[in-house]
């Protein structure tokens, strides 16, 4: 249960707040919470699921953080207000450059609850018709059709390592797909 709560930094997208809680023992302490708005991330078929062995679109992103591209599928941060589904259609054209006739919710996570309570809403986009991209100027993107079979190889390979990614992608084949 929080106590208290002070607001350290306020930055482009997360906010760094330290929490007086108190803890299910009944004791209390501070904890550094990093408050993100949630964003929304979507597997795009190009190929219409189930198939034997789907398209889907995977981009290679750069990311600082991670000291250089990534492997992953399409997510952004959800604006004040708005409907993870919005997000996703939305980030679905600025990323891949495409929009889809259909969006299946898969499910939300969680990324790393020991510090944020950053919750991505994960989406399954078929229907896909292409459209022109809309990238921020901080945004160095290649989109990559990849059949589902190569996917799930990079993912065991230790190639993909974003977490979304992987989770979207084997919540989509065991879930969905029933692989």
């Amino acid at each position: 249960m929080q106590l208290a709560s002070r607001r350290v930094y306020t930055g482009r997208v997360v906010r760094l707040d330290v929490d007086t809680v108190r803890f299910p023992d009944g004791s209390t302490g501070e904890l550094e919470m990093i408050r993100h708005p949630g964003a929304a991330a979507i597997v795009p078929c190009v190929t219409d699921p189930p198939g034997d062995d789907p398209t889907i679109l995977l981009i290679r992103q750069y990311r600082y953080a991670a000291g250089g591209p990534l492997w992953e599928i399409p997510a952004g941060t959800l604006d004040p207000g708005e409907d993870p589904e919005t997000c996703a259609r939305r980030e679905l054209l600025e990323e891949a450059g495409v929009a889809a006739a259909r969006m299946e919710r898969l499910t939300s996570i969680w990324t790393t609850p020991g510090f944020t309570d950053e919750v991505i809403h994960l989406y399954l986009a078929s229907g896909l018709e292409t459209r022109q991209p809309s990238r921020e100027r901080d945004e160095f993107i290649e989109v990559v059709p990849q059949p589902l079979s190569r996917v799930l190889a990079r993912i065991r390979d230790g190639e993909v390592r974003d977490a979304k990614t992987i989770v979207a992608i084997l919540y989509m084949a065991g879930f969905v797909l029933g692989m």
